[in-house]
């Protein structure tokens, strides 16, 4: 192994958390070093948010043009190329590459590449050749697939391999119940797949506001996404017919080009070296930490997927750079609080949500202080459809004063409404401020400040 080299902060991991935790880092004079093993800007850039959200708009896009015909447009039909759009994005996304390796240059963040493994707890080796040592010490390794443990798991794939596609499957089956399930099963059916989803209950996105689900249940049946509600995989295996999914319950479901597992992701912590600095994980492999991103060991930190915080990637961006701003800013106190995380699913409609449930709501303050108020319209952009996918809303409000702790909403555009209505809840805001604010009209958005 080579010589130790010496720094002020050491991050091993080159996602959204790891790489802005060290920019932050080193813009205050910090001499930081990154380690990271796959291509930089992690699960997000490379198999997640990016890559889904450039299929999202192609399907976007695709769902459009039936709606022009109703304005006057030409039905015709559009063909989809899915190899010439895997070109285009496979390039983009190599682009961002590039630019996250730019900017820890111009920042003087030192690079090194390959496997980071904790020595000890001021340690670090890269590929167990050259030693690194360091004060501080941030892990930020993100998460990976889970796969099934049942005869015939590697006749799928997960969401990596969906994103390594060269061609479009005609008839995929996609099992899982989360948001990563939702939206890859939207976006191939928007796209001209046949696509069935495979769920444990009789629902999905478990824990979000019923409201939400109910709603995009009934959207994508619509679509004519078959839904297999409580089945369990028994197996997968491969007859003269294609692919077939064998179920506890006792049928199956056969004829697939595909089978996507999207059955949740697990921290990558097992192979970090954290006995070494004397860590443990628990039983699901995550690392403990408090407010400020400590582990139980001092002088180590955790941000991002590896942590039980949101698994979302501004959580993990917002984590880091407040750790930095602690560490080498001279901001003490400095930590996230991600209790009102807005958080959007960029299903087919897509769904926007922060804050509470009704649920969520009414155990902890009691059904005498939880007011809610909803709707469900017909946005105008679908006036001229005979069958029109509605749009739904809900604020979750609480006490007299009906202080709102919670908005959900599903239908076009609604990703992109939320970003300015968490401002307002996190600051506070009642129904009375909603009430109070002139609506936009004609508009979707409106109906959250005309809601009664």
């Amino acid at each position: 192994m080579s010589t130790t080299t010496d720094f002020d902060f050491i991050v091993i991991g080159g996602g959204s958390g790891g790489i802005a935790s060290a920019n932050r880092a080193a813009s205050y004079g910090a001499r930081v070093a990154l380690v990271a093993e796959g291509p930089l800007g992690g699960t997000c850039v490379n198999v997640g948010c990016v890559p889904k959200k450039l299929f999202w708009n192609a399907a976007h896009l695709a769902t459009s043009h039936e709606l022009a015909a109703g304005y006057g447009f030409s039905a015709t039909p559009w063909d989809f190329n899915w190899g010439s759009f895997k070109s285009h994005r496979d390039a983009y996304i190599q682009r961002l590459n590039g630019r996250y390796a730019e900017g820890l240059e111009n920042n003087r963040v030192t690079l090194f590449r390959g496997h980071g493994r904790l020595r000890g707890k001021n340690q670090v080796s890269v590929d167990e050749k050259t030693l690194l040592s360091a004060a501080k010490i941030l892990l930020a390794t993100g998460g990976t697939p889970i796969w099934p443990e049942i005869p015939g798991a590697e006749l799928g794939m997960d969401s990596d391999g969906f994103f390594a596609l060269g061609e479009q499957p005609q008839r995929v089956a996609v099992v899982g119940a989360g948001y990563i399930a939702v939206e890859l099963a939207g976006v191939l059916r928007a796209l001209g797949s046949d696509v069935s989803l495979v769920v444990r209950r009789n629902h999905f996105l478990h824990g979000f506001e019923p409201m939400l689900r109910e709603h995009l249940m009934e959207a994508m049946q619509t679509q004519g996404i078959n839904l297999l509600a409580q089945r369990q995989v028994r197996q997968l295996r491969r007859d003269a017919n294609g692919l077939c999914l064998d179920f506890a319950q006792g049928d199956c479901h056969g004829g697939l080009d595909a089978v996507l597992w999207a059955i949740g992701r697990r921290p990558q912590t097992s192979d970090l070296g954290l006995v070494a600095a004397d860590l443990a994980t628990d039983d699901d492999g995550f690392l403990a930490v408090d407010k400020f991103q400590n582990t139980p060991v001092d002088g180590i930190y955790a941000v991002g997927d590896i942590t039980r915080a949101p698994a979302l990637t501004p959580v993990a961006i917002a984590a880091g750079r407040r750790l930095a701003d602690r560490l080498f800013g001279g901001q003490s106190e400095r930590h996230l609080d991600s209790s009102l995380t807005p958080t959007v699913i960029f299903s087919h409609p897509p769904i926007a949500t922060v804050g509470m449930s009704e649920i969520e709501a009414r155990e902890r303050y009691g059904d005498e202080q939880v007011k809610c108020y909803q709707s469900r319209f017909v946005p105008l952009l679908r006036a001229f459809q005979s069958e029109p996918e509605r749009t739904a809303m809900k604020l979750v409000t609480v006490g007299h004063e009906e202080r709102i702790v919670g908005l959900h909403a599903i239908g076009d555009g609604v990703e992109e409404m939320l970003q300015g209505f968490a401002v307002a809840i996190r600051m506070g805001a009642r129904k009375r401020d909603f009430d109070d604010t002139i609506a936009i009209h004609p508009t979707s958005s409106e109906e959250f400040v005309t809601l009664r």
